[in-house]
């Protein structure tokens, strides 16, 4: 009897799923949207009622009906808690250079969500995307008919980049793990050909564990047997269970730590550093940024790329590295969108760490003071973001609020800079009830003597590059 219930409900919730699309069809149709506003509306629709994750052998299920993608491309399978989207950009750029087709599906995005799929550094355009929607969104219907689940909004747009990349030959493909790893939807791949673990920390906590190495733990969920494998090894306990793991499953590790490194030249535009391959050759590479911290991702993907060509004969020249890196950009990671005006994606006390480190040592070496526009989600360590603040030589301060619904309330920011540093430092702390007022408010104050950093949740990233293209500013 028990049997026969659960095949009634699922059959209801298979029912319900297919009259909700129809329904939004046709309510789009009526509306006169056009057909990428449908997509989009649809896909932000979905985390209403596609709430349950698809477990790794459903997600399989759906690339063996698309013709299992993944078994044609060369993957990069990349995951951790900071720098992910940056090492893929560096892979990205490097393999382009060497004249590679290469593809990448990245998250999350700042304005538009066609930014998490590119391909040699170029956003899908709207009608591929909208191609690859209705060819994901047909998928669906069959894989529903045959008893399996609506695709979560990850997995949607999954399923998308793996039908983009196949329909445009895609022969590198760069996966980045949305949320942990060894549950994400990414790894239903089978056999990438390298994997990638960037620094850990506490992030996402609710979800992955309360410490260092349970999240550690889930993030070396991507480690398969047989793949070789690359990671940020800089923090001790993280290090130790990526590691062990590695043995668990007898496949070859890299593990990056500072001592890898050596700065040769830094500058306004970036960094000159020097890497040795696994023979003990030096080769100087740029990295074009103003935080440090870029300097480590650059150095997961040089060996990413360098344990890869051993793979593949060899997939880049030196001058082909120096290239990609020259031309890596990402945005909202210490991305000068003005002049002295810099936008951090530090979301977590660990990014706001490293954005911190790199802020003061602008100010100090250009002689200027720091201006902070900062914004959070609630479910974040916003305390703990804001006490690393301290160590900025600020002089004002703007707490914004979001527009997303996850936005913390102005008034909690603003309580908890002044628990922090209002009362110690007389800083002002100014709260705004938008990104945008707190944006022009903070650009009217531009002097020779400040340095504008806006830092926070990439939520924040996307509605201060809206606001700057709304109002023109260059």
């Amino acid at each position: 009897m028990r049997k026969k219930w659960v095949a009634y409900y699922r059959t209801y919730i298979i029912i319900n799923e297919y009259m909700i699309i129809r329904h939004f069809d046709q309510e789009a149709y009526k509306a006169g949207m056009k057909t990428d506003k449908r997509a989009e509306d649809y896909l932000n629709g979905l985390p209403m009622w596609a709430k349950r994750k698809n477990s790794l052998e459903d997600i399989g299920a759906f690339l063996q009906e698309m013709g299992n993608p993944d078994r044609n491309m060369k993957i990069f399978h990349v995951a951790g808690t900071n720098g992910k989207g940056s090492v893929c950009a560096f892979m990205e750029s490097v393999l382009t250079k060497a004249g590679h087709k290469t593809g990448s599906f990245t998250s999350p995005h700042l304005i538009d969500t066609k930014e998490r799929f590119s391909l040699n550094g170029e956003m899908i355009s709207a009608g591929e995307f909208e191609e690859s929607f209705r060819a994901v969104k047909a998928l669906s219907e069959t894989m529903m008919g045959k008893g399996f689940c609506h695709p979560t909004y990850f997995e949607f747009l999954f399923y998308m980049a793996m039908d983009w990349f196949v329909k445009a030959g895609v022969k590198y493909a760069i996966l980045e793990t949305g949320l942990g790893g060894r549950l994400d939807a990414t790894n239903a791949v089978r056999e990438p050909l390298v994997t990638v673990i960037t620094s850990v920390s506490l992030d996402h906590m609710q979800y992955l564990g309360d410490t260092i190495p349970k999240i550690a733990a889930e993030k070396a969920g991507i480690v398969k047997r047989g793949v070789p494998l690359v990671f940020d090894g800089n923090d001790d306990q993280a290090a130790l269970v990526v590691e062990n793991r590695a043995k668990e499953l007898q496949v070859p590790y890299y593990q990056g730590t500072v001592r890898e490194v050596e700065i040769l030249e830094r500058g306004r535009s970036g960094y000159k550093v020097r890497f040795r391959t696994i023979s003990g050759e030096a080769v100087d590479l740029p990295v074009p940024s103003a935080a440090e911290y870029q300097v480590m991702n650059a150095w997961l993907a040089f060996r990413a790329l360098e344990v890869a060509g051993l793979r593949e004969h060899a997939l880049a020249k030196k001058r082909e590295f120096a290239a990609g890196f020259s031309a890596m950009r990402w945005p909202g990671r210490m991305e000068e969108v003005l002049p002295f005006v810099f936008l951090d994606g530090a979301h977590n006390p660990a990014g706001m760490k490293a954005f911190v480190k790199a802020a003061g040592r602008l100010c100090k070496e250009w002689g200027r003071r720091a201006y902070l526009l900062f914004s959070a989600v609630s479910e974040k360590d916003y305390k703990g973001m804001i006490e690393e603040m301290r160590m900025l030589p600020l002089d004002k301060v703007w707490a914004a609020g979001l527009e997303c619904e996850r936005g913390l309330e102005v008034e909690r920011l603003l309580q908890e800079f002044g628990a922090e540093m209002g009362r110690e430092s007389n800083i002002p702390i100014t709260g705004s009830p938008t990104a945008e007022a707190a944006l022009l408010d903070m650009l009217s104050q531009r002097d020779e003597r400040h340095i504008l950093f806006c830092a926070g949740s990439l939520y924040l990233m996307g509605e201060i590059k809206e606001a700057l293209r709304r109002n023109h500013c260059d």
